[in-house]
């Protein structure tokens, strides 16, 4: 995985990647949906963290003259909204404590499933009224939630928006490997936001 002097360097470079009309209107896609990845070390999440919140604030402060509305997905709140809405969530604290993740991760299979949180986010975030969206804290609700399994169930949902995940792991142009450690069979194709 990249240093930090290179993951700042890709850093630097995301708010004029999100606010360049090739990434809003999808032009260098060749015909794909822009769906992209921005992958980083685990280890550099603070950092990430952090960065992002201050593109996000200024993202939103440019949204008052540029008229572009975007929604910044947390993944990690999004499932505690999505698990007090159904009633679940001092449910899953109970069914953790006492049983254990394996336990936790079984039960919650149903409820979570990836179609049911892509359709909870898309309502959440009134999605139709945004130019492009921003999914974050993946690592915080992994392996509940999976990446690809993620964006497949998005893709359907938000038609031609561009949509960025920010993936803890690596990401080679076709696979997902989470946290750079684990190996997996989930291919998925998206572009990468800054390379």
């Amino acid at each position: 995985m990249e240093n930090s002097t290179t993951l700042r360097s890709r850093l630097a470079k995301i708010q004029s990647r999100l606010e360049s009309e090739e990434f809003l209107t999808n032009k260098e896609l060749g015909g794909e949906i822009g769906f992209y990845i921005f992958d980083y070390a685990p280890e550099h999440e603070l950092m990430v963290r952090e960065h992002l919140n201050i593109v996000i604030n200024k993202l939103t402060v440019r949204a008052e003259s540029t008229g572009r509305r975007f929604a910044s997905i947390n993944l990690f709140e999004m499932i505690v909204t999505l698990l007090q809405s159904r009633g679940l969530l001092d449910r899953a604290y109970k069914m953790q404590f006492e049983k254990g993740d394996d336990a936790l991760f079984k039960a919650l299979k149903g409820p979570l499933e990836q179609n049911r949180v892509a359709e909870f986010i898309v309502e959440q975030s009134d999605i139709a009224q945004c130019d492009f969206i921003i999914l974050h804290g993946l690592g915080s609700v992994w392996p509940i939630v999976r990446g690809h399994g993620l964006l497949n169930a998005l893709h359907a949902k938000v038609g031609n928006k561009p949509t960025v995940m920010f993936y803890p792991g690596e990401y080679d142009g076709a696979t997902l490997r989470p946290f750079g450690k684990i190996e997996s069979n989930n291919y998925y194709r998206a572009f990468k936001l800054v390379p």
